[in-house]
Formats: C-alpha cells, structure tokens, sequence
C-alpha cells in the first residue's frame, strides 16, 4: 500500500494494520480487542487475517466539558482511568467537574459493557498474546486506559496498534505495551485519522 495515500475507510486500515502483525498469526493464545465503536472494524480486520478470536475492549472518553469531543482522559473496564493533568490544569478544569464526567461516563460504560459483552463478560487475558486496537491515536487517552486495565489482568505479551496517530500520542501507548505496531498514511479525508511518522519502536522493557 502506498504510505501517502489515505485509507479509504477503517476496514482497509484494519487490513493495512494487520499486514504489520502477521507475525503473530495462529498463535494459540493469540487475542485481538477492539475499542468500541471505531476500533471494532479495524480490529476486525486485523483477527480476521491473524486467525485469531475478536473481542471488545470497553473504553471511554472523558471529554473536556461543554467541548466533549476534546479528551481530557479516558476510563476503561475494571476500573482503569487516565488524567491528562496538564490539559486540566490549562483549561482549568474544576474537581467537581471531573466527577461529574467520570460519573456520566461510568455509566456509559457499564451499559456498554452489557451490550458488547453480555453476561458473560470479556474473555480471559491472563497468559495470552493480546492485541489492543483503536482506529487512531489523536490524544491517546483512551488507548492508554485500555492498556493500563490489560496490563492489569497479567497478559503475557501486550501489543498497542492503531493503523494511524499523533506521534508523541503513540510513544506514549507504546511505553504502556510490550510492543506498539502501527501502519500510517501522510494525509487523509477521514475525521478518525491523524498522521503517524512512527512505526513499530522497540518494545519496552518490564
């Protein structure tokens, strides 16, 4: 795929992405969640090519109030949540206001939960090779709270990838994975995308 043409839409990112993870294919222990609801295709895409199973992971934003799009951090399921305290402190963002938006968003979570996930809950992680995937990486709130309530649950390898970012977002992720894999386009007309100039740093060390 030509690095400066932009994606046409997130399953062709997924398949771009997971051409970078092909490596992993067929392993036993092998698992790829999604970040609901942009993440969900692209990992799709990614679990279809590797022959691995496809689950949710269940993120949410905290966005800026009165401007929601704007992360001001993220909670993920279990608990996991991520401040970005210098655009709290910048914008000059009030405790009271943070509770108000975890708390509607706490709630927002748990329904999604419920309806991603069922009764049944999310697969096991302990032991397994997992693959976090979100469609992009503009802040990196939410990748990185999901990767915070992973890592939690004892995974043996723990990859980030996202087909596109911002890259000091994703030097960020990647020092919360064991490894970071990412396919990047220069310019794109999607709302979902950024550009990403890394690719694949080293993984880290434990």
């Amino acid at each position: 795929m030509d690095a400066h043409r932009p994606f046409a839409d997130r399953r062709e990112a997924g398949r771009a992405l997971a051409a970078s993870l092909r490596h992993l294919a067929d392993r036993p222990a092998l698992l790829v969640m999604g970040l609901p609801r942009g993440g969900v295709p692209v990992a799709h895409e990614v679990a279809r090519a590797l022959h691995a199973p496809l689950a949710a992971c269940i993120v949410r934003k905290l966005g800026v109030p009165g401007h929601e799009e704007v992360a001001m951090g993220a909670l993920a399921s279990g608990g996991a949540e991520v401040l970005d305290a210098e655009r709290i402190r910048r914008l000059h963002i009030n405790e009271s206001q943070i509770r108000e938006v975890r708390r509607r968003e706490a709630a927002e979570l748990a329904r999604r939960e419920a309806l991603y996930l069922g009764p049944r809950g999310a697969p096991p992680v302990r032991g397994r090779t997992v693959i976090a995937v979100d469609d992009g990486v503009a802040t990196g709130a939410t990748l990185h709270a999901a990767l915070l309530a992973l890592r939690g649950q004892a995974p043996a390898w723990l990859v980030a990838a996202a087909p596109v970012g911002a890259p000091d977002a994703a030097r960020a992720c990647a020092a919360r994975a064991t490894r970071w894999s990412a396919r990047g386009s220069r310019r794109t007309s999607a709302p979902w995308a950024r550009p990403m100039s890394i690719s694949r740093p080293p993984p880290t060390r434990r």
